[in-house]
Order: structure tokens, then C-alpha cells, then sequence
């Protein structure tokens, strides 16, 4: 089959957006090569801009079977255009798009990891392409939710938008797309000056200038300032707003029920949610992995109760649950702090953050920090691990860290929100998401040896390798699942 595979990130982006989402995208491709025989062709679109405002949009080669739109709307990802009416319809946008698949196509299947970086409506043109298959897989809540992931004001997840209304003051700060745009094109103008991702002057200069900048910007302005609400000749500006965004949200819904053949969630929670939305034909396929081939090499270790080694891997976000983690930690009884090892192998993070992780030293029987991981040193940072920590506050679709730790036996305690809790075989280690009573109730379990471990490792789901996922996905591509 020709494939095209479109994610508002390439695949081998040099500067590493984009999630696990993109690594995924990456090694799917490759089994699809390898394996099936498939052609596959990547796009990204949203992040690539010339220096002029008005420069007409384009396509261009990135690298072999890899293009990418260049001065489109929407700008990717989400937050960068927050709500607009392009994350919808953008006409120069979606001819872009139609121009695009009739002069490198044609293609059976257009594989769709998202919809940021390009008009919803791009997804009607499944009516001008009837031998064309239209799958989309949810990674994340983009189509009910511009910030992506339900998570209200960067602090609370968000079980009820109120007709939209909450939409109007969910970021703090809400970015401006044309100053995006503009510090896209400089990191395009770097590149070409041979200071590209991964260089010394990406990675020194040009990035934590603009992180720093952003970051001091949202100090400014204070983290409880509303977001500026749609534009509207409505009197009750609060309430239009909500329309905009309850619009929003039913025109995604509509043009993703009537134009995508298959819609894919990645663990049942996503299916489950999907369907409140309104998705009818949301079925679940679980993301195979390449770390899968470590379910047969490992085997479930004893678990150690002193010192008890926790290691937590990906980001210190909020939304993670990274906060919410030192925030238990912190009111712990001293006698159980003393009987922890952690291991923090992610980004530093915000200044409060690193000030809090800090305190802690003296209390725990240990701590580790990496400043982030590579796939080769992962095996070296959890060698002596006996419990991962997948504690997100929102519905964290699949997190990649917790099948890297999961395919290596190291069993998890997770929140209730999310696909991670669908991995073990028991729901033992699951406590209720925010809540650190709860949290300390689990991790008593552990530290007391009452967790059946046979029951969680018996019932425990097995990691799908890359092959079998792509097995699975040939046969919604031909649309017998």
C-alpha cells in the first residue's frame, strides 16, 4: 500500500518535538517498510515559516518520502494558534493540501496522527478520494479540546467545558500566532546559517532564549489572567466565546464521524471518552513499541522494601503529575521518606520545581536525577528499579514511559486517568488521580508486601511488538476491523 503518515511534527525533527507521538510515527513507518512492503510518506505541517509575513504557503522535500508545508495555518501545535478559525477551515491551507495528494499521490491510505497543523476540513476531501482511506488516531483530545489535553488553566483537569464558556479563560497566557510565526522563521533562518536543532547554537542560543522569554512572559502577566476571548460583535462576549468553542467542538466531531473511515483510540479510556464526545466509531488499538522485545528478555524482579527505588521518567509537567508527586512526598511521615530511593530521570523543569525536588534529598534514602534520557542509557537508569511512577493528572492517552517501563517487567503505580492503568493485571497499584492520601495508601501496600504480585503480573497486558501493531493496522486500513 502507499501510506501517507501526517503529523504536525517530521518524524525526524532534529529538535525533538512533538512527544512520543513522533518517535511512534518514526518507527511504525520503518516496520511498515521493513515488513509490510508498504511505500510511506510523511508530512508535518504547522511549524515551518519564512521570514516574510506574506509569503504565499508551499510544500517542500525535508528528506527522502518526507515533505513539509511551509507558511500554513493553523500553527502547530495547538496552544500556538489557541481556538482559531483556521484549526477548522483555512482555504489556502486546505488547497495546499489537495494540490499536495493529487501531485504525490495517489495514496490507499492517509493516516492522519492528529489533526493539528491543518484544517479540519481537509478531511472532507475523503469525498474527492473514494479508493483513499481516511484513519485518524487519537493521541491526544485536539478535536474537543484546543488545549489539547482537558487540562484547564495549566493546573485542573477539565471534566466539563460549560458549553464552552470555560474554553475562554483556560490559558493563563494566550501565545500570538504571528509571534510564533516569526520565531519559526528565525529557528528556519538559523538552520540555513547551519545552526539547526541539535547544533550548539540551536541548542545554547536560540532555544533557551525563546523558552526563557516565554517562561518570563507567563510570570509577567500572572498565571490566573483569563486568555482574550474570540473577537465578536456579541454584547455577552463571555457567552459568544463559548459558542465559538462548543462550535468548535461539534464541527470536529461532525467532520470526523463523516469523513474518517476508522477512528483509532490508543488504550479503552480513550475509546471510552472519545465516544462521550461523540465519536460513535472510536475502537481501541493499542501502539505497538519498539521496547516490546523486552517483555521476553526480563522477568518480574523481587520488589525491595528498603530501600524502596521509585523512578519516574518524561517531563516535569503539571499535567504529568510531577507536581502533584513532590507534593506528596513532601507531607509523608519522615519514617516512610526514609525508606524511599528516587530516580528522576527528566528535563529540568521550572525554578520552583528543582526547588522542591531538592528539599527532598535530605528525607529520602536516596536521589537521582538525569537530565533527561536517551533509548541507550534507559536500560542503565532502570536496572535498579522496582516501581515506575505514572501518577498524570489528565487522560494521558498511552504515556510512552509507562510502556518502557512496563515491556521491562518493572511493575507501575498509576493515577486513575489515562491508559496506563490499563497495563497491569491488577488494579492494586491504581489510586485516584490528585489524590495524595491515596497515593500514600498504595505505596503502603508496597512498603507493607500486601501487593499480589502474581495476580498483577499474570493478568498484566503483553506489550504489542511493532510487527503485530502493523499487522493490526493493515486491517483497518482495508477496513475489515
Amino acid at each position: 500500500m502507499r501510506i501517507l503518515h501526517f503529523y504536525w511534527v517530521d518524524p525526524e525533527d532534529r529538535a525533538a518535538r512533538g512527544g512520543g507521538v513522533r518517535g511512534y510515527a518514526q518507527s511504525l513507518m520503518a516496520e511498515q517498510r521493513a515488513t509490510n512492503g508498504h511505500h510511506c510518506t510523511a508530512l508535518s505541517a504547522g511549524l515551518a515559516h519564512d521570514i516574510s509575513p506574506t509569503a504565499p504557503p508551499k510544500w517542500r522535500a525535508v528528506g527522502p518520502d518526507r515533505y513539509e508545508f511551509v507558511n500554513t495555518r493553523p500553527i502547530a501545535p495547538s496552544h500556538a494558534d489557541f481556538a482559531s478559525p483556521a484549526q477548522l477551515s483555512d482555504p489556502a491551507t486546505e488547497a495546499l493540501f489537495r494540490a499536495f495528494l493529487h501531485r504525490t499521490g495517489p495514496y490507499d491510505v492517509i493516516h492522519f496522527h492528529g489533526l493539528e497543523g491543518l484544517p479540519a476540513r481537509v478531511l472532507e476531501m475523503r469525498r474527492e478520494l473514494p479508493e483513499t482511506r481516511f484513519v485518524l488516531s487519537l493521541h491526544n483530545y485536539y478535536p474537543f479540546c484546543p488545549q489539547v489535553n482537558l487540562w484547564w488553566q495549566e493546573r485542573a483537569h477539565c471534566a466539563d467545558f460549560e458549553q464552552g464558556r470555560r474554553c475562554a479563560t483556560c490559558l493563563p497566557l494566550e501565545p500570538n500566532p504571528m509571534a510564533i510565526r516569526r520565531a519559526y522563521a528565525v529557528e528556519g533562518a538559523f538552520a540555513k546559517l547551519g545552526a539547526p536543532p541539535g547544533s550548539w547554537g540551536y541548542d545554547r542560543l536560540l532555544r533557551p532564549a525563546l523558552v526563557g522569554g516565554w517562561r518570563m512572559l507567563k510570570a509577567l502577566r500572572g498565571r490566573n489572567t483569563p486568555a482574550p476571548t474570540t473577537p465578536t460583535a456579541d454584547t455577552d462576549t463571555h457567552a459568544a466565546a463559548g459558542r465559538h468553542f462548543a462550535q468548535r467542538r461539534a464541527e470536529m466531531v461532525r467532520l470526523i464521524n463523516t469523513h474518517c473511515d476508522t477512528v483509532l483510540a490508543v488504550s479503552d479510556r480513550v475509546r471510552d471518552i472519545a465516544k462521550g464526545f461523540g465519536i460513535g466509531k472510536a475502537q481501541t488499538c493499542y501502539i505497538g513499541t519498539r521496547h516490546a522485545s523486552e517483555w521476553a528478555r526480563t522477568k518480574p524482579r523481587d520488589v525491595r522494601q528498603a530501600p524502596l527505588r521509585l523512578v519516574y521518567l518524561g517531563y516535569m509537567r503539571a499535567d504529568k503529575g510531577f507536581g502533584f508527586l513532590l507534593d506528596a512526598l513532601h507531607v509523608m511521615p519522615a519514617d516512610v521518606l526514609a525508606r524511599l530511593h528516587l530516580t528522576v530521570a527528566a528535563r529540568k523543569g521550572p525554578q520552583q520545581m528543582m526547588t522542591r525536588l531538592q528539599a527532598l534529598i535530605p528525607r529520602l534514602a536516596g536521589l537521582q536525577r538525569h537530565d533527561g534520557y536517551t533509548a541507550a542509557e534507559m536500560d542503565g537508569i532502570l536496572a535498579q528499579a522496582d516501581i515506575g511512577i505514572v501518577p498524570p493528572l489528565w487522560e494521558d492517552n498511552l504515556p510512552q514511559v509507562a510502556l518502557e517501563m512496563h515491556a521491562r517487567h518493572i511493575p507501575l503505580i498509576t493515577s486513575d486517568r489515562g491508559g496506563a492503568q490499563e497495563l497491569p493485571g491488577t488494579r492494586q497499584l491504581v489510586f485516584r488521580a490528585g489524590d495524595a492520601a491515596d497515593f500514600a495508601r498504595v505505596l503502603d501496600l508496597v512498603l507493607s508486601g500486601s501487593v499480589d504480585w502474581t495476580a498483577y503480573w499474570s493478568g498484566a497486558r503483553a506489550p504489542t511488538d511493532l510487527s503485530a501493531h502493523a499487522e493490526q493496522l493493515d486491517s483497518f486500513y482495508a477496513g475489515a476491523t
